[in-house]
């Protein structure tokens, strides 16, 4: 998979992430996981863990993407990977963007969903899938501005702060070629 170049728009850019971001990345993670419903866990990552995620996700080639401003602080990371383990799915990815409390609303959630579209475009994927909490009013017409469309919903399927949430399943398609014929077995 490709090197992600850097965009400018203003202050904001985005880059690939490095090792020096793993921080940063956990904190806007362990933010989400203990104040939002993004992130369906009540497991709050380590340090360790978050390395490994981002070495594991850098294995597999896919990217991570960070907006930074001026100072080269970082805003909000976006990535993504497989949706589903088997060997039909290949061609389909799932995405995940997080963008730091105070800078919602500002076009960085949007910048680098963008990116991350144009990304797997460039990877040669035919399909992204956003799972978004029901009640993420923000994210689903981020979404929808983007290109995606509400291909699902299930109710109650998940739960978090004492109470059922829905999980919105988004697709976007990238590209219209045929389906590839065969393939090998991803492990």
């Amino acid at each position: 998979m490709n090197e992600t170049p850097q965009i400018s728009s203003g202050t904001l850019r985005i880059r690939s992430a490095e090792d020096r971001d793993v921080p940063a990345l956990l904190e806007l993670h362990n933010h989400a996981v203990s104040h939002t419903t993004a992130a369906w866990t009540d497991q709050l990552a380590t340090l360790e863990t978050r390395h490994a995620w981002f070495l594991a996700r850098r294995a597999e080639g896919f990217p991570i993407l960070v907006a930074v401003d001026a100072s080269d602080a970082v805003l909000g990371y976006g990535s993504y990977s497989w949706f589903r383990g088997r060997d039909g799915y290949r061609k389909t990815v799932e995405h995940s963007v997080y963008v730091d409390a105070a800078h919602k609303r500002a076009g960085i959630g949007r910048a680098l969903l963008e990116e991350l579209v144009t990304q797997a475009e460039r990877d040669g994927f035919h399909a992204m899938v956003a799972v978004i909490d029901g009640e993420n009013l923000a994210s689903i017409r981020l979404h929808e501005k983007t290109g995606f469309v509400q291909t699902g919903r299930l109710p109650e399927v998940g739960t978090k702060f004492g109470r059922w949430l829905d999980l919105v399943l988004m697709t976007r398609l990238i590209d219209t070629a045929p389906p590839p014929h065969g393939g090998t077995v991803r492990s």
